[in-house]
C-alpha cells in the first residue's frame, strides 16, 4: 500500500547578478537593431513582458562576446552546482532533515550537460549517503518543476518513510545566442531567467501539503512548439508564436481531463498554481481555466522579479501560495516540450 506522500521543505535559489530589464533592453538594442529586420516593431516585448529584472549566472557583460559548447557548459556546472546546493540546503534545513536522510534525490534541468550529473558533483559538499538513489532527469523544459515534482512523488509514495529530494535548475541565460539575429532570439533574451528550487517529500511523515493526484498529457503532432536545436554554438530555442493560443483553446480539456481521472473537477480546486510563461501565456490559462481576469497576479508577481526561470519558476509560485496559505486543495499546472502538460493536486495538510 502507497503511503501518503508529503511536501515537507521547500527552498528557493537565484544566481547574485541581478538584470535590470531596462539594462537587457538596451543591450538587445545594441546587439540586434540593425540585425533583425523590424527590430523596433519587436523591441517593446521588453516592456511589455511584465518583468522588471531577472537573476543570471554571468553578468551582462559576458553576453556581448560569442561562447561556444565547453564554456557554456563549464559555466552551466559551476552556475547549477552552486544553486543546487543553495536550494537543496534550504529545503532540507526547512523539513528538519540533515542531507544524509535523504534517500533519492531527482535532478531536473534542461538548460545544461553534465556527467556526472550536478547532484553527483556536490555529494560529498552536501553530505549525500554513498546509497543515496539518483535519478537525472533532462528534457521537460518548462513542465520540469510539476513533472518532476510527480515523479519524486511516487519515488517516495512506494516506500513508506522515504525521504525524496527534488531539485529543479535552470540556466537559461547560458542558450543565449549572439550569433541568431532572430525574432525568438530576441524574445527569449527578453523573457528568461536563471535559478533553482528544491523541495523535500517525504512519505507519511506530515508536512505542508499532501500529494493527491498527477498527471501528465502529451500532445501528438506539436513537437515544434517548444525546445531546443543543437549546433555547434550551443542550444537555439524552439518557441512557437502561436503558443498563448494553442494553451487557450487545448489546455482547459486537458486539464480536466486529469482532475476527472482521480475524481475531481474544476470546482473542486480551490486555487490553481500555474508556471508563468510569460505575460500572454498567463492570459491565456486564466481564459482556458475559465478563471477571473487577474487571478493569476502571484504568477506575474514571479514573472516579474524573476522572469520565466523555466522548471524552478512555478515552486516560486508554490513559495508564496504557502507563505499566503494554502486552501483546502491547489492544483500545480506547467507546460514544457512535447509539447505536454503536466498537473499535481495537493491537499492542506491538517
Amino acid at each position: 500500500m502507497n503511503a501518503t506522500v508529503y511536501l515537507s521543505g521547500l527552498g528557493l535559489a537565484v544566481p547574485d547578478n541581478v538584470i535590470r530589464q531596462a539594462d537587457a533592453a538596451a543591450l538587445a538594442e545594441a546587439l540586434f537593431s540593425d540585425r533583425i529586420k523590424g527590430y523596433r516593431r519587436l523591441a517593446p516585448i521588453f516592456s511589455n513582458s511584465g518583468i522588471r529584472k531577472r537573476h543570471m549566472v554571468q553578468p551582462l557583460s559576458w553576453f556581448v562576446e560569442p561562447h561556444g559548447w565547453a564554456e557554456r557548459m563549464r559555466a552551466y556546472v559551476e552556475g547549477a552546482s552552486r544553486l543546487f546546493v543553495d536550494a537543496a540546503t534550504r529545503a532540507i534545513r526547512q523539513a528538519g532533515l540533515t542531507a544524509g536522510d535523504i534517500d533519492s534525490v531527482v535532478t531536473v534541468s534542461s538548460t545544461g550537460f553534465s556527467a556526472p550529473s550536478i547532484e553527483a558533483r556536490v555529494a560529498g559538499e552536501m553530505g549525500f549517503r554513498p546509497d543515496i538513489e539518483r535519478v537525472p532527469v533532462f528534457g521537460l523544459g518548462c513542465a520540469g518543476g510539476v513533472s518532476g515534482f510527480s515523479i519524486a512523488s511516487r519515488l517516495a509514495a512506494g516506500r513508506p518513510g522515504a525521504r525524496v529530494l527534488l531539485v529543479a535548475i535552470e540556466l537559461c541565460s547560458l542558450a543565449f545566442r549572439l550569433d541568431e539575429p532572430t525574432n525568438v532570439n530576441l524574445v527569449a533574451s527578453a523573457l528568461f531567467g536563471d535559478g533553482a528550487a528544491a523541495c523535500v517529500l517525504t512519505a507519511g511523515e506530515g508536512g505542508m501539503a499532501s500529494v493527491e493526484s498527477t498527471g501528465q498529457h502529451l500532445f501528438p503532432d506539436t513537437l515544434d512548439i517548444m525546445g531546443w536545436t543543437v549546433d555547434d554554438p550551443g542550444l537555439g530555442i524552439v518557441l512557437a508564436q502561436s503558443l498563448p493560443h494553442f494553451v487557450r483553446s487545448r489546455i482547459g480539456p486537458v486539464i480536466a481531463e486529469m482532475l476527472s481521472r482521480n475524481g475531481l473537477g474544476a470546482a473542486d480546486i480551490d486555487r490553481f498554481i500555474c508556471h508563468p510563461g510569460g505575460a500572454k501565456v498567463l492570459d491565456a490559462l486564466e481564459g482556458a481555466l475559465a478563471l477571473g481576469q487577474g487571478t493569476l497576479n502571484d504568477e506575474r508577481q514571479v514573472l516579474a522579479e524573476y522572469g520565466n526561470m523555466s522548471s524552478p519558476t512555478v515552486l516560486f509560485v508554490l513559495d508564496r501560495a504557502i507563505r499566503a496559505g494554502l486552501p483546502e486543495r491547489s492544483a500545480m499546472i506547467a507546460m514544457g516540450p512535447g509539447f505536454s502538460a503536466s498537473c499535481v493536486t495537493l491537499k492542506r495538510a491538517a
